[in-house]
């Protein structure tokens, strides 16, 4: 006889005692956890006990809901870890046997829903998923947070059997070198997400970087290659020091004890350290508020008891972030060392080695025995081309050379000398900074920078701690020198292009709010710094002064652009006699754009943008000064490009109509003779163009037709004038997969293209110059050229699929010192379009590749930058479209770029 089933809450009016006792002893263990105390020593073992008693729960109610004897009750998740805080999810797998579903079997579905009702009902938060074993290895194929999640199940009740099976078909599954792959792609989207820094002004413990899931990561990638399940073991198999691994233990326990306390304070799942909450949490650890020092002025010695707390939160997520590097790089190290050839040593000079793409030093001593090897590592990480960061062993040495940055070492020449060449070379510094940051030696050098790294900063508008919030300033000042970038601000990077010594900016970005925190005016404060450091490393009395004005007055400008009357005459001449000259002028306004984008993304506007604009415009009208627009560099390029097209009879204004249609980083990235080129070449269609429209609107006939020669892509190449090749131009309507189709007939052609300068038009036109080489040039230039010209335009015109890439061999020398494939994906300033790197070994036909896979993402190259140096290839591309706005959509991007990359 077949009995009645349950139906869904026939469990629930039984379940009144067993509610009363989870709750009972689950405030128990919460008043345990929320005791008041800075000590982390019981931390783990609370959150344990919490994980147990709801182990216990979930059992009593899986033997009332009587699933089936085959069915498993599996932890998944953050609570297949066995620690839960007090109001995370209850991540849990209901594992039925293959052919079970309750979509075909009513009887189950009551089940699961009785079981799952009163879970809720008792105050567990469920977050439950009903899966076969088949199931669960199909959807981890498919999705590498499924797959993490099944990566640290953990037995409940039910089948063991069943849940052995499952785990052994998953680590079948298991691919350890994608799942690394995978999950740090993952945890650079969410750095990115995070602006990159530990430091924000309320960081996320959890996710934020050098957050728990930073730590997280590592036993993820760890676990699923074999290589050890804990911090413990890990340093038995070598993958971290005892050192290390102490460290890592007990920052982690703060991180712990940080996100218990947010969210016993908050009565919910809380893991932001917002600012309603600091003082708070603060206080639960026993800090205080210190009132200022008697006598001192107001802001002298005072401190809010929530700044102790942040100062101890970031010492503890930078930490963990430098960590976390140093063993995801020994972890990375392990998967590839079964590959021959893979990551060799190169020789940089007598100290240092390539290695894959990583800085190594020659020995684990270098440091102690030659300490003016410190700072060249972070020139070589900056000069060298290819290197992308510093190897396990190298910041394991650094870290061991901190005592030798003393005062000694800061008033030595030799170290003095090698920091102003950081600040003179034309790129990396930004880089540079930040990584000297990251391994604490920015501060042990700067004795002042020191003290404001992981200083917060109470106000309305600043996101970031004083350090980073300086850091971004560099950027910002950086990124107006780059051509790349050049979109983002161009009014600031056409004054950067007539800029003489970048350096003197950079040195006042660093010292403008070096002096916060100490009372007084931190202006004045920093230009004695940063007087003292001219002095020191031997700057001139003229560049000295300028830079210790610009410390001094780094507030000026936005205060007089935001609150003062631009229109009256007075205003902007008392401001132009402060500022006294253009070139002090100029410096300064670039320098408050800086400041003011490097508060939050969100304080800068239009608005603010043209106040400032409109101020500096009218202060150089008053110091007599020339107009700026369009930069001194780019209005030589032009008069220089003028001149050669009058050589050449070209008629007066011809060029106005192309012109009209370019932006600053075409003039900022090409020469006066490619401009007059691609001038004389185009003036004539555009011209024919502009006639064509303005007879179809006289007409009002939307349909009247341009000339033909205006329809179809225009295609001219030519011997180059420098280097040995030919120079191509593409002029066309553009359209998502132009790029990657020129590419390919350059493939499909056996032409290697050696550099590629894309530009998309105010017009919707592709303008885009190639450098190409056969590898067997002959003297018939002419019929050459011919070639180019009519067959690429033909390719275009016929817009037919896209052709398969030729298999490119790889060099001698590339099998040799094969190059770690890298793909670097980030947004630029208004996350409209992105930045894409990638660092390969060359092969033919590898830039096609690169592109075909854009193309079919849908995604627009609007820029390009295609560097081949010998054996290795850096690429850079300005992006766009609809995809990378999807977090998933880009990490498949970067994943299959990567698979490109590697053939």
């Amino acid at each position: 006889m077949a009995h009645a089933e349950p139906a869904p809450n026939a469990l629930l009016p039984d379940l009144g005692p067993l509610r009363q006792q989870y709750r009972a002893d689950k405030a128990a263990l919460l008043a345990d956890l929320g005791v008041q105390g800075s000590s982390t020593r019981g931390v783990h073992k609370a959150l344990q006990q919490l994980s147990r008693l709801t182990d216990q729960t979930l059992r009593q109610l899986w033997s009332l809901a009587n699933i089936g004897p085959d069915a498993s009750l599996v932890a998944v998740g953050g609570f297949g870890r066995g620690e839960l805080f007090p109001y995370s999810d209850v991540d849990v797998l209901v594992l039925l046997p293959d052919g079970s579903s309750p979509d075909t079997d009513a009887a189950l579905k009551a089940r699961l829903e009785g079981f799952i009702g009163a879970c809720w009902d008792l105050g567990l938060e469920i977050g439950s998923s009903v899966r076969t074993a088949a199931d669960c290895v199909e959807e981890a194929s498919k999705d590498v947070t499924v797959q993490t999640s099944l990566l640290e199940c953990r037995l409940i009740a039910g089948s063991k059997n069943a849940f052995a099976r499952l785990v052994s078909q998953l680590a079948e599954a298991m691919d350890p070198k994608a799942f690394f792959v995978a999950k740090t792609l993952e945890m650079r989207q969410r750095h990115n997400k995070f602006e990159n820094t530990p430091y924000a002004l309320e960081p996320n413990c959890k996710e934020s970087p050098g957050g728990l899931r930073d730590l997280q990561i590592i036993l993820w990638v760890s676990k699923a290659a074999g290589l050890g399940r804990s911090w413990d073991e890990l340093a038995r198999k070598g993958l971290a020091t005892p050192l290390e691994a102490r460290q890592i233990k007990a920052n982690e326990a703060l991180l712990s004890l940080i996100r218990a306390r947010l969210h016993l304070l908050a009565h919910r799942r809380e893991d932001r350290l917002v600012f309603d909450l600091q003082t708070a949490v603060a206080e639960s650890f026993g800090f205080k508020a210190q009132l200022p020092a008697a006598g001192a002025p107001s802001t002298r010695g005072a401190r809010r008891a929530s700044e102790a707390l942040m100062k101890r939160y970031y010492w503890a997520a930078k930490a963990v972030t430098q960590l976390n590097q140093i063993l995801l790089l020994n972890i990375h190290e392990r998967l590839q060392s079964d590959e021959p050839g893979v990551d060799r040593l190169r020789p940089l000079n007598e100290r240092f080695y390539d290695k894959g793409g990583m800085l190594e030093v020659a020995s684990d001593n270098l440091y102690l025995q030659q300490p003016h090897a410190i700072l060249e590592t972070f020139h070589l990480y900056q000069t060298t081309v290819g290197i992308k960061g510093l190897s396990a062993r190298t910041l394991r040495a650094l870290y061991n050379a901190r005592p030798l940055m003393n005062a000694r070492f800061r008033a030595d020449p030799v170290n003095r000398a090698r920091f102003m060449q950081i600040l003179e070379e034309p790129e990396g510094i930004t880089h540079a900074m930040r990584l000297m940051n990251q391994t604490s030696v920015l501060g042990r050098y700067l004795w002042v920078f020191r003290h404001i790294v992981g200083q917060m900063q109470h106000d309305l508008f600043h996101v970031y701690t004083v350090d980073q919030h300086i850091l971004m300033v560099l950027r910002n000042m950086r990124r107006f020198f780059i051509a790349e970038h050049s979109h983002e601000y161009p009014f600031c990077s056409q004054l950067a292009a007539g800029w003489d010594k970048p350096w003197i900016l950079y040195i006042a970005a660093l010292f403008h709010d070096i002096a916060k925190g100490r009372g007084g005016d931190h202006s004045e404060l920093g230009a004695r710094d940063v007087r003292t450091f001219c002095h020191q490393h031997g700057i001139g009395r003229e560049d000295t002064h300028l830079i210790q004005f610009l410390v001094e007055q780094h507030l000026t400008m936005s205060r007089m652009a935001q609150k003062e009357d631009l229109s009256d005459p007075e205003v902007i001449a008392a401001f132009a006699k402060r500022v006294g000259n253009e070139r002090y002028l100029t410096a300064l306004y670039l320098l408050t754009v800086a400041d003011i984008r490097g508060t939050s993304p969100k304080v800068w506007n239009a608005w603010k943008g043209k106040l400032l604009e409109d101020l500096y415009r009218y202060t150089l009208r008053a110091l007599g000064g020339r107009a700026p627009d369009p930069g001194a560099v780019i209005e030589a390029r032009k008069r220089e490009a003028l001149s050669m097209l009058a050589l050449h009879a070209v008629p007066h204004l011809a060029h106005k109509d192309l012109w009209d249609t370019l932006d600053v980083s075409y003039f900022m990235r090409h020469q006066a003779d490619e401009i007059a080129w691609h001038t004389r070449v185009l003036s004539r269609q555009i011209a024919q163009q502009k006639l064509a429209d303005a007879k179809a609107t006289a007409k009002r006939d939307p349909a009247a037709e341009a000339p033909e020669a205006v329809d179809k892509c225009i295609v001219r190449a030519r011997i180059s004038p420098d280097v040995e090749g030919l120079q191509v131009l593409v002029y066309a309507s553009d359209q998502s997969d132009l790029f990657a189709r020129i590419c390919g007939y350059f493939d499909s052609s056996h032409f290697s293209i050696l550099d590629a300068r894309v530009h998309t038009t105010r017009n919707g036109h592709a303008l885009d110059t190639f450098q190409v080489v056969a590898p067997d040039m002959s003297e018939h230039y002419r019929e050459l050229i011919a070639m180019v010209e009519n067959n690429l335009a033909q390719t275009i015109d016929e817009r037919g699929p896209l052709p398969t890439p030729t298999k490119g061999r790889l060099s001698r020398r590339v099998k040799s010192f094969p190059v770690t494939p890298r793909v670097d994906l980030r947004p630029d300033d208004k996350a409209q379009r992105w930045l894409l790197s990638v660092s390969a070994s060359d092969r033919a036909g590898l830039l096609y590749c690169i592109t075909r896979v854009l193309a079919r993402y849908d995604i627009g190259v609007q820029l390009a930058k295609v560097t081949t140096l010998g054996e290795r290839v850096e690429d850079t591309f300005l992006i766009s479209g609809p995809q990378l706005q999807m977090n998933r959509r880009q990490i498949e991007l970067e994943t299959e770029l990567l698979e490109t990359l590697e053939g």
